[in-house]
């Protein structure tokens, strides 16, 4: 007999709320898939007619896609990458890099595949809402046809109002979500069953022989519906992203147990329904159910499309907090829209600017059939880059040999590289805008990396070494007021810029200094115990290091309260915060372009304030400012 222990019960009561919160919140990007994806295969721009073999040679695609590239590929080997139990392309950027050689010109390539891979996220994130929303508003024109104008103005209005409701955060709607999903899967789960038994046969389409026999029967032209054929797979880099946030075994139990069955049973489904009438083409969603139902499918597919939309945006601004943090994007102005969850963060400036996107969409393609077309070449781009960094992983970390490496790669990347050349097709048919996007962020973040290590590279080049500046104080003091004076300052070993300046104009140092640097590690998180490093350099200076993880928040005041442990007392009405502000100069000195200098400066002036960033008491802060030549 099985004993049941309390921490094993604990343990089962906790799974199934878990599953629900994961089904609602990871899996809304490939759950909602449906709507679309069957629809887009046999549309006019592919030009397959829904005879029985090419029926059930797309069923067997759609099959194996979801086996190879979610189940097999996603499920069990990339989130084996996990960076300490986080996953997405940023925390997978930053394991490798730890992971991998530390050659420079590796370290290059590695940084610029992942930067890519997460600028091509951003495009996914601007699509996803758009196509997913106006999918789901498009069944009005199954049942009442006259209603076909008002698809757009409904979908916009629907957009419009989820993107005003981030500021609010998710908290207050977040318990819907699970239960909205669930239901959501099961209705899926429920018209595939009925369908597939009013039409057995599309069973036959477990057999890959279909797919095969598809390509063989339509070669080239076969290919290239592999371009619609990836709409099922859209969302598979969400669950890696979101590893984080329910853990590995809650998203791979909900997968494998009730949302793979729910999404298999329902394209199974609806090939059934277009084994029956070949017609039903034209939205082979929504016409499995009988025309009473209709209304009530729209309803709940436009719920589901929302909370999907909602995961795609909150991943959006994680990833994009992750990448200020890593210093591939500037500081932000981050809001925390939760006091019990520290993951709710909302980004305006993100937010509208992704708003703007998506609108710009709708209003451009105008039904998800065109944006279907600009859709795939940013999913199968981050799917691709993801891949070659986990079998980077692989070996480095994981001891896999070059002989297992280069077999599980040719498989998977075969099957990603066949996906993103068919996607390439779409370039003029609306693709060129998921490029144009990952260009311009991946331009964005890169100029912003390599801008900032030419700033430190001017700053170490000018500045005056730290232990001989100290030599010399402590032989000449200046005269010592009250109080504390904390110098912010990425450079351990140089003098800050705002102390020489403060000196040179007060002619005065505080009775206690602090040379404080924030380093952002590649991990997620950084305990409390490993969070301070305090050296004591003499005459009541201090070196102060505050580490932090690049999911974590950098408040600064916080961590100084860790300091009386140490021996070392913060009065924050007694503590002055000393920063610099740079003034930056393009040149031609050897580094960036002149435009790429421009590009640098203007993102350094519209960025958010050190003050702001760092959580610093706003009539405790002094900014001095010195000029730079880059």
């Amino acid at each position: 007999m099985k004993s049941v222990t309390p921490h094993s019960r604990q343990g089962e009561e906790r799974f199934l709320p878990l599953s629900v919160g994961a089904i609602g919140v990871v899996f809304g990007d490939i759950g909602t898939s449906p709507l679309y994806a069957m629809k887009e295969v046999f549309s006019e721009h592919y030009g397959i007619p829904p005879t029985l073999n090419n029926i059930l040679g797309i069923s067997s695609l759609i099959f194996w896609s979801l086996i190879i590239v979610v189940s097999l590929k996603y499920m069990l080997f990339i989130m084996r990458a996990d960076n300490k139990g986080e996953g997405g392309i940023m925390a997978l950027l930053a394991l490798t890099l730890r992971a991998s050689s530390k050659d420079t010109r590796s370290r290059w390539l590695l940084i610029t595949l992942g930067l890519f891979g997460g600028a091509l996220f951003y495009g996914d994130g601007a699509i996803t809402p758009a196509i997913s929303v106006l999918s789901a508003v498009e069944g009005l024109k199954i049942v009442a046809p006259s209603l076909e104008s008002y698809i757009i103005p409904i979908t916009l209005g629907i957009l419009i109002g989820l993107f005003l409701f981030q500021r609010k955060g998710t908290a207050s709607v977040g318990a819907l979500f699970g239960p909205v999903m669930c239901l959501w899967f099961f209705v899926l789960g429920v018209l595939g069953i009925m369908s597939i038994i009013a039409e057995p046969r599309v069973l036959q389409a477990l057999n890959p022989a279909y797919a095969v026999l598809f390509f063989t029967q339509h070669e080239w032209h076969g290919f290239l519906v592999l371009g619609a054929v990836v709409l099922v797979l859209t969302g598979a880099e969400v669950l890696y992203a979101d590893m984080g946030h329910f853990g590995r075994p809650i998203i791979r139990a909900s997968w494998f147990f009730f949302v793979l069955p729910a999404l298999l049973l329902n394209y199974f489904g609806q090939a059934a329904l277009l084994i029956r009438d070949p017609s039903a083409t034209a939205n082979p969603f929504y016409l499995l159910v009988p025309e009473w139902g209709i209304y009530g499918l729209i309803a709940l597919a436009t719920c589901a499309t929302v909370i999907a939309s909602q995961a795609t945006i909150t991943g959006t601004f994680s990833i994009t907090r992750q990448a200020i943090q890593l210093g591939y994007l500037p500081r932000l102005k981050i809001m925390h829209t939760s006091r019990k969850k520290i993951g709710q963060i909302y980004l305006p400036l993100v937010n509208w600017a992704l708003l703007g996107a998506v609108m710009l969409l709708v209003l451009g393609f105008q039904s998800s059939s065109n944006l279907a077309a600009a859709y795939g070449i940013s999913v199968t781009g981050t799917m691709v880059v993801t891949t070659v960094l986990a079998l980077i992983i692989a070996h480095y970390q994981w001891g896999w040999n070059w002989l297992i490496i280069a077999a599980v790669g040719s498989v998977f990347l075969t099957i990603d590289l066949a996906f993103f050349s068919a996607n390439l097709i779409k370039i003029p048919e609306g693709g060129w805008m998921a490029i144009v996007l990952g260009v311009g962020l991946f331009t964005l973040m890169s100029t912003w990396k390599r801008g900032r290590e030419i700033l430190m590279s001017r700053l170490r080049a000018n500045a005056i070494e730290l232990e001989s500046f100290l030599k010399n104080i402590m032989r000449s003091p200046p005269l010592r007021v009250s109080g504390s004076a904390v110098f912010l300052t990425a450079d351990r070993d140089g003098v800050p810029h705002a102390l020489l300046h403060n000196l040179s104009h007060n002619k005065v140092l505080h009775e206690r200094v602090i040379f404080l640097t924030v380093v952002t590690e590649d991990v997620p998180w950084v305990t409390r115990n490993e969070r301070l490093n305090i050296e004591t350099l003499g005459q009541d200076f201090y070196r102060l290091t505050i580490r932090y993880g690049f999911k974590q928040d950098q408040h600064i005041p916080r961590a100084l309260e860790q300091c009386k442990g140490f021996g070392l007392d913060f009065n924050m009405l007694e503590t002055s915060f000393f920063l610099s502000r740079e003034t930056l100069i393009p040149t031609r000195l050897p580094g960036m372009a002149i435009w790429r200098e421009q590009l640098f400066i203007t993102m350094a002036r519209n960025a958010s304030s050190a003050m702001t960033f760092f959580r610093l008491p706003t009539n405790r802060v002094l900014e001095l400012g010195t000029q730079i030549e880059l």
